[in-house]
């Protein structure tokens, strides 16, 4: 089944940067394709984390991320959301430390060091 709605992320000069740290956190991820500019910028990339497909590029427009929209990761295993946890962290902010929720075994939102928000989820069984 084709995906029918894409994330598209716009970076400020770091796409490349960033495709590159999110395929190596994530298990059973990979840069797909990326077609530069003349100057090296990203003009359109598409990457690959955890089955699902993400796209990006460079811009001139300045511009923040915000935890208005964030990635919600559902995550296998207690490993698997610590180590996640930890890397995604370094560099950005912890919104919520790791903890248990009502519905979560451990559940965490962090800010990367590019500014993008991730939610970590691993659900009680």
């Amino acid at each position: 089944m084709n995906q029918k709605i894409t994330t598209f992320l716009m970076f400020e000069g770091k796409a490349e940067e960033a495709m590159k740290f999110y395929t190596s956190v994530f298990a059973d991820s990979e840069i797909n394709r990326v077609l530069h500019q003349s100057d090296g910028t990203v003009m359109h990339a598409t990457f690959t984390i955890k089955g699902q497909t993400f796209m990006c590029i460079d811009s001139a427009i300045s511009h923040e991320f915000t935890p208005a929209i964030s990635l919600f990761v559902t995550c296998d295993t207690s490993e698997e959301i610590d180590g996640l946890f930890i890397t995604l962290s370094e560099g950005g902010q912890v919104l919520m430390p790791l903890s248990p929720t009502p519905v979560s075994e451990k559940f965490g939102w962090v800010g990367d060091k590019f500014g993008v928000t991730w939610q970590l989820n691993l659900a009680k069984e």
